[in-house]
């Protein structure tokens, strides 16, 4: 098997027999068919990135086709969401259409099955059609109305069509097997009264098809090839192949490709909820602004919340296309943007908890504009000026008035180094009548060759633009909200979702544009909101620089109020160790959360304890990647090159592992 072949998913090699087995290649047609109920969200970026995925590998059209049979939940707009998000993806559809347009073919058609007598009008109650279906493991019994004559059925359904019944009072089955060891073959539901306004067809129609008849319908009158279904509808083939078979048989001539349905597993992600109609109750109680609410999982909250395209096509191809219902955690696709911005993100700084620092030996008047690196990662982004005087903000938690030697930010007695300036010392401390420190009194030094451990980001206080901050956290507290039987999901919701900040920002973005994405350097990355204004900048924070989730978890113990002895932490080294050992031997999925989480400990190592990792044998391929990952982590936070480290990169450079090679060529 050549490698071209082994890459390929199992729905690319359905598609690829069928064409070894004679079918054209011009013939290859897709669909993507959201019901307009709603809004798009990320479960539904898979189905999307599938389907257009294969218009695009195979140069063939892919419909966006609108399953608009429910007028009673359906909205314009929930279309017009709908196509921009498909849009924002960066996808083109060939045709926009909608299961209404069949309307009239859908309805004839079920006029020739009453008449074939494969289909019967049933006058129960649904109570009673419910009792009679059956279960899984007992066969259901057929109604007192199967089997009324052709010539009543027509008359009934014209009826019906008409507006001359009440909803409820009738609706059209099809009539197979109440006996059938498949549930949905025992005589489902085609038709229902329904007398409501359609965003389409206004009110021409008083009986909506549903689901099962429209889907398969509209994709066989469509002429698709290959209708593509998450697992859900696997149950559903038998029935979607017995509609497409009797219809075959009015329509053949005109219509001659019969499509074939495959399932494939459908995106699940963690402390998220998939469900539209749980999504929309969020809305409709207010626990969230609406649907492009920057906590929600739709694609308009995570466009708003700051993620890129880029980062979500990117995510649904480490996901992968399966065949089983899988979990994947919410960590994967964080991991996603922070990958992106990385890249393409400008850096700036802001303050988000501000304390003052006065400079005492620096003139009083003086500014000075020092040049700065907007994104290192970016050989083309070039430099801009921020502004340095006399008094700045820093954040509050980068100052101690004692503190370990492990602590290498700013103290009294100690120095640090200001982001893109000088080397400052802390001279003493300011206090209010509370005893709370107001101000920090420095020195600096312009000699900025001397090595210094800590790097602190800063503002001046003279230039610096008030911003308010949305500093968002997922919106549920539980891995699977949805899942509890006995607790409803809306019992999980963070109450800490959403903190808004009194921020201080560099004067550079101030021309910033809603949507603009930028790195608050050692913070994260945020985006300017849609209610952002020249006057009133408001930035979303999108995702941290290391994954914090992990320390905001409650503790079971400490929950319950219960005594809990201390427990040994094992070192940030070991665990880094730990998991460059099993770098190499797991999917790329797993490796990317396992680089997350080295980069999230390489925060609490020192060179010292990184530098003997140097020297591993070049066998233990893995331990050496997690070593580079963590060298780059203190590279970024101010740790100078030496010869050892040149030497480190320089030789994974040359080695045959791809990714050591990659990682020593990101720094």
């Amino acid at each position: 098997m050549s490698e071209e072949t082994k890459a390929l998913n199992f729905i690319e090699h359905i598609i690829e027999e069928d064409l070894q087995n004679g079918l054209s290649k011009d013939k290859l047609r897709f669909r993507f068919p959201p019901e307009p109920n709603g809004y798009l969200h990320i479960g539904h970026t898979k189905a999307i990135g599938i389907s257009f995925g294969l218009g695009e590998t195979y140069n063939a059209p892919v419909n966006l086709r609108f399953d608009d049979t429910n007028p009673a939940k359906e909205e314009q707009e929930y279309v017009d969401a709908i196509k921009r998000d498909i849009e924002w993806l960066g996808y083109e559809w060939a045709n926009e259409v909608y299961s209404s347009d069949y309307f009239q073919t859908l309805y004839d058609w079920a006029v020739q099955l009453i008449k074939d007598g494969n289909a019967y009008v049933d006058s129960q109650s649904s109570e009673a059609m419910s009792a009679q279906k059956g279960t899984p493991t007992q066969p259901g019994v057929d109604g007192p109305y199967r089997n009324r004559s052709v010539e009543e059925n027509l008359d009934l359904f014209q009826k019906m069509k008409a507006g001359e019944y009440d909803e409820g009072s009738h609706i059209l089955r099809a009539k197979i097997d109440m006996q059938h060891v498949n549930m949905h073959m025992r005589d489902p539901l085609m038709y229902r009264v329904l007398k409501k306004h359609h965003h389409r067809t206004g009110n021409d129609w008083c009986i909506y098809p549903m689901y099962d008849w429209t889907h398969g319908e509209s994709d066989y009158i469509e002429q698709i090839s290959h209708s593509l279904c998450s697992l859900e509808f696997k149950p559903h083939r038998e029935l979607y192949d017995w509609f497409k078979e009797h219809v075959y048989d009015y329509a053949a001539d005109k219509l001659p490709m019969q499509p074939k349905q495959r399932e494939f597993a459908r995106l699940n992600l963690s402390y998220t909820i998939m469900s539209k109609r749980k999504l929309l109750k969020l809305v409709e109680q207010k626990l969230v602004s609406g649907w492009d609410d920057p906590r929600m999982p739709t694609i308009s909250g995570l466009r708003r919340r700051g993620y890129t395209p880029n980062s979500i096509r990117t995510f649904i191809e480490k996901v992968g296309v399966a065949k089983r219902e899988n979990v994947i955690d919410v960590s994967l696709l964080e991991f996603c943007i922070r990958e992106d911005l990385n890249y393409s993100a400008p850096r700036i700084m802001a303050v988000l908890d501000p304390i003052k620092v006065v400079i005492t030996n620096y003139p009083n008047d003086k500014v000075e504009w020092l040049e700065a690196e907007n994104n290192q990662e970016d050989n083309s982004a070039g430099f801009r000026k921020v502004p340095f005087s006399k008094e700045l903000y820093i954040e509050k938690a980068d100052f101690k008035e004692e503190a370990n030697s492990k602590f290498f930010r700013l103290k009294v007695g100690s120095e640090v180094r200001l982001k893109n300036a000088y080397i400052i010392k802390a001279e003493s401390v300011v206090k209010d009548a509370n005893g709370n420190i107001t101000e920090i009194h420095c020195t600096y030094t312009t000699d900025t060759e001397r090595k210094v451990k800590g790097t602190l980001h800063w503002v001046s206080i003279q230039h610096a633009i008030k911003a308010e901050v949305r500093e968002y956290d997922r919106l549920f507290m539980d891995e699977a909200p949805d899942s509890h039987q006995d607790t409803d999901f809306m019992e999980f919701i963070n109450p800490n979702s959403l903190k808004i900040i009194d921020a201080f920002v560099e004067p550079s973005v101030l021309e910033a544009q809603v949507g603009d994405r930028f790195q608050f350097q050692r913070l994260g990355y945020f985006n300017v909101d849609n209610d952002s204004k020249a006057e009133h900048l408001v930035f979303n924070k999108i995702v941290g620089l290391r994954d914090s989730w992990e320390k905001q978890k409650p503790n079971p113990q400490q929950q319950n109020n219960k005594p809990q002895q201390a427990q040994h932490k094992r070192p940030a080294i070991e665990a880094i160790k730990q998991l460059g050992k099993k770098y190499t031997n797991v999917p790329e999925e797993k490796q990317l959360i396992s680089k997350a989480e080295i980069i999230k400990l390489s925060e609490e190592v020192t060179y010292e304890d990184l530098q003997p990792l140097f020297n591993t044998a070049a066998k233990k391929a893995g331990t050496r990647i997690a070593t580079m990952i963590a060298l780059r982590v203190l590279l970024k936070n101010g740790q100078e090159r030496n010869s050892d480290i040149e030497e480190f990169i320089t030789k994974a450079k040359d080695d045959k592992n791809e990714l050591l090679v990659a990682e020593a060529n990101a720094i």
